[in-house]
């Protein structure tokens, strides 16, 4: 594996904004890297269990390049707050909370870059008429994702365990987040460090509202098919796939190829869902990507 394998050099600047949801007002968190001038803003969005914090190599790289990059922490996750109803955990209100983020960077047009659930909030963005998004970076999601893998996130997703050290949290995170790829040491130290959620009386917990598991479990998993949401996006679209991965098949990688915005795919052959983007290659790919000049 390729990457630098230590934390980024440079550190975030840390921000919030408020979102609105139908319970309430509620923090969002995110993490800015880059000059607030610089021509280009970049919005990166994580995982169902994830935070923004999961793209520090990342964004440290395309910060490098010149780009503005903008992290949240989606509510229930990380800094941000916990929604007082767990049955808005979910698509709408995500999608609610980024148009706040792009409203409050300023930014007439961003690029997207999700992984997983990150992925399917930017897919829905770019599918709005009048839509912000002008490139779009598919982190191991696509427009079909079957219920089988459903079913193996369903499973973990709300357990809630505790952990008497950071260590012993890291453990658990290797094992969980395995196809994440070859991380190094320091790359899996720097996750577990931003996962850990300490508890009043001593101890880690998780770095989520095991809530977010509530809308999940209120119905038996079924395949997502969102073919017809995927061939109203026009934006150009980048697709990496987890060579091993259950939630984005081969078949539809290759269907995304040849339809609707007719993806580039970009294959890293030592993981499965999702990738890191901790490694040189897979910056790079992104970030060359999101340079080119358009057609």
């Amino acid at each position: 594996m390729t990457g630098t394998g230590a934390e980024p050099l440079a550190l975030p600047g840390e921000r919030s904004l408020l979102g609105l949801s139908p319970a309430g007002f509620h923090r969002i968190a995110y993490a800015e890297w880059g000059a607030p001038d610089a021509g280009r803003t970049v919005v990166c969005v994580h995982g169902l269990t994830r935070n923004g914090r999961d793209f520090d190599f990342l964004a440290a790289g395309l910060a490098g390049a010149g780009l503005r990059v903008l992290c949240p922490d989606m509510p229930g996750r990380g800094r941000s707050d916990w929604l007082a109803d767990p049955n808005l955990y979910g698509l709408p209100q995500y999608m609610a909370d980024s148009a706040a983020l792009i409203a409050r960077s300023g930014a007439a047009a961003v690029d997207w870059i999700g992984t997983s659930m990150g992925g399917l909030v930017g897919m829905m963005l770019a599918a709005q008429p009048n839509t912000p998004i002008r490139r779009l970076v598919l982190n191991d999601v696509g427009p079909f994702v079957p219920k089988t893998a459903l079913e193996r996130i369903a499973a973990y997703v709300g357990q809630d365990p505790r952990f008497p050290t950071i260590a012993a949290l890291e453990a658990a995170m290797r094992t969980t987040y395995a196809p994440f790829g070859a991380l190094t040491d320091a790359q899996w130290t720097h996750l577990a460090r931003h996962e850990a959620r300490p508890l009043p009386g001593g101890g880690y917990a998780l770095g989520y509202d095991p809530r977010i598991s509530v809308p999940i479990r209120s119905a038996p998993p079924q395949d997502v098919d969102l073919w017809a949401v995927w061939d109203r996006i026009s934006c150009p679209v980048l697709a990496v796939r987890g060579a091993s991965s259950d939630l984005l098949l081969p078949g539809t990688l290759a269907e995304m190829a040849t339809r609707g915005p007719r993806a580039r795919t970009h294959l890293v052959e030592d993981a499965g869902h999702a990738p890191a983007l901790m490694a040189d290659g897979q910056i790079a790919a992104i970030r060359d990507f999101l340079l080119e000049e358009p057609e």
